[in-house]
């Protein structure tokens, strides 16, 4: 069994997106009314493009390319704002993603959180997050963050080895990366993430532990550890520098265990969070939002739209011209419109995969119809040891499926599983 089959990132796929007509914003724009949803703002430009990275993102722009997508950005802001308005959405949650935020000068992060001011409603308790990379962690940059509101800033450490950052073609040293995190903990953030990556060439289990074990010195509230995926379009790909599964998961193992016995909390396979944190897991994809730039996926109903997806630098230059030179973004043009059985398939995937799991009662007032009876590989997966029923005969509920040790530990094993054909078919024949 190879338990690294595909990272459910989000249902459906990227890849299974295709060409939409007739259709626009103002169709579903109502799905956002009110307070709660969340926003998603893409900035796809880096340093440099890591050895394991298929991300929409480009690298060696200059800064008046990054000023001209800003200004790309501000003219979607303008035009969304209207539509917005008209259902009162107010977003309870920021998210600035990339690509490398950070990699914008002060003046142009100021700019950003200058136009989400003036054209996006925001309620007042809302949570704001932003990723960074250590080249581009500073204190300058930090105080912007903090006096925009940001709550929480995710940190790519990967490894404290730089044998291994180099084997994933990581431009930052261990010591730069040390250094943003001691920035990261005297700005005070009330959330801090770091990301970590095993089944690297060259890793072995003492080594992620040791990493695992000096990012602890720093009390990080919240740590993510991903398996090296190299996907098509990824240059460590090209080189044939594909992980060792059976390592992998061994590593996997001593890593969750590590950090359990350390005081995190397991929350799905990847994120690990501080028994005294309170903020509930929050998955990218899986909730109603609206995103703004090029790259960035918006998830309205049954209707989940973004540019045409890209990898390769040329590609991806080429979708970010055509989106400077939109003229209307109201206009959909490209997404998937899911079916009544793809919602469900979502639904599970989004609930069971991540913890607590799927309540079966919940499920069935959503849909009017039982879970385990319409996907009898649940339960296979009971059987198997992957998932766990909590009977509720005192509420009289259907009860609770949740992922065993045993299952988490294999969700990207089967999450794939729950795929469908059509779905699957679609994102075999995508090309670039």
């Amino acid at each position: 069994m190879n338990p690294y089959v595909q990272y459910m990132y989000s249902y459906p796929h990227k890849t299974a997106y295709r060409r939409l007509r007739g259709i626009s914003l103002e169709q579903y724009v109502h799905y956002l009314k009110g307070g709660g949803n969340g926003l998603y703002v893409h900035l796809p430009f880096c340093q440099s493009k890591c050895g394991y990275c298929n991300l929409f993102s480009v690298t060696g722009r200059q800064e008046a390319d990054v000023s001209r997508y800003l200004e790309a950005l501000s003219r979607q802001c303008i035009q969304y704002q209207q539509l917005l308005n008209s259902v009162q959405a107010e977003f309870g949650e920021l998210i600035i993603g990339g690509g490398t935020p950070l990699l914008l000068t002060e003046q142009q992060l100021d700019r950003l959180f200058g136009m989400l001011q003036k054209h996006i409603r925001f309620l007042a308790q809302r949570e704001a997050v932003i990723e960074t990379a250590p080249n581009q962690t500073d204190a300058r940059k930090l105080g912007i963050l903090k006096q925009a509101g940001v709550t929480r800033v995710s940190v790519g450490i990967q490894s404290f080895h730089d044998q291994e950052l180099r084997a994933l073609g990581r431009k930052h040293q261990a010591q730069k990366a040390r250094e943003a995190l001691h920035l990261l903990k005297a700005a005070d953030f009330a959330c801090i993430n770091t990301d970590f990556i095993y089944g690297i060439p060259g890793q072995t289990v003492q080594s992620l532990l040791d990493s695992l074990k000096e990012a602890l010195a720093f009390a990080p509230d919240e740590i993510f550890l991903y398996p090296l995926y190299l996907h098509p379009g990824a240059w460590l790909k090209q080189r044939g520098r594909d992980g060792e599964e059976t390592q992998a998961f061994l590593q996997y193992q001593h890593g969750s265990a590590f950090l359990k016995s350390a005081g995190y909390r397991q929350d799905s396979m990847r994120r690990f969070v501080r028994q005294s944190g309170t903020r509930p897991y929050q998955a990218c994809g899986f909730g109603t939002s609206l995103a703004l730039g090029c790259g960035g996926r918006s998830y309205l109903g049954n209707l989940h739209f973004c540019s045409p997806y890209a990898t390769a630098q040329a590609e991806c230059l080429q979708r970010l011209l055509e989106y400077e030179q939109t003229k209307d973004y109201t206009q959909i043009t490209h997404g998937i419109l899911l079916s009544e059985e793809e919602r469900k398939r979502r639904y599970i995937i989004r609930h069971l995969l991540i913890q607590p799991g799927l309540s079966l009662d919940e499920y069935q007032k959503v849909f009017t119809t039982a879970a385990m009876e319409e996907f009898p590989i649940l339960n296979d997966w009971r059987k198997s040891g992957y998932v766990r029923l909590q009977e509720n005969h005192r509420e009289q509920k259907a009860g609770f499926l949740s992922l065993t040790t045993k299952g988490m530990g294999l969700s990207d094993y089967l999450g794939p599983m729950l795929i469908s054909e059509e779905v699957l078919a679609l994102m075999k024949t995508w090309k670039a």
